[in-house]
């Protein structure tokens, strides 16, 4: 795709991607973006992206304040769940001593407080949200995502 196209070519190409190969999506994709699709696309994105990719290349690119904006948004996180593994995210909720959090499990509520000293629940100071989760559970679970954070 040639920078600065005209309308009527642009038109053109937009028709043309629903009788793309897949292959050739994929392709576009992987030439747009830098790497490979994630597993499991749709065909329907992989459409959406090479119309997306046609028509920015047709205006010239994304206005740069856009650009500028969008890394200065990209910056304030910490890399997104594919570069911490198995789609994980990162709690933003701050813990604060007198914090209070609350859970209902199998029809009982679990009361944890935040002090200066850690985590306290159940007449103990816990190291972690994960290590009180998987005592109240009995199995693995991310103590920030069962706590609600």
């Amino acid at each position: 795709m040639n920078a600065r196209i005209s309308s009527e070519e642009v038109a053109r190409q937009l028709r043309a991607i629903p009788s793309l190969p897949r292959d050739a999506l994929v392709q576009a994709w992987t030439k747009t973006h830098g790497s490979p699709p994630p597993k499991g696309i749709s065909r329907r994105l992989l459409e959406r992206s090479a119309a997306h990719h046609l028509q920015l290349t047709a205006i010239g690119g994304m206005p740069r304040d856009l650009t500028r904006r969008l890394a200065g948004l990209a910056g304030k996180h910490d890399g997104g769940p594919e570069r911490r593994g198995r789609g994980a995210t990162k709690s933003r909720t701050p813990l604060f001593p007198g914090a209070r959090l609350l859970r209902e499990w199998n029809g009982r509520t679990y009361t944890v407080e935040v002090t200066e000293a850690g985590l306290h629940w159940n007449g103990k100071v816990w190291p972690s949200l994960t290590a009180i989760a998987n005592a109240i559970t009995g199995t693995r679970w991310s103590g920030p995502r069962f706590f609600g954070l």
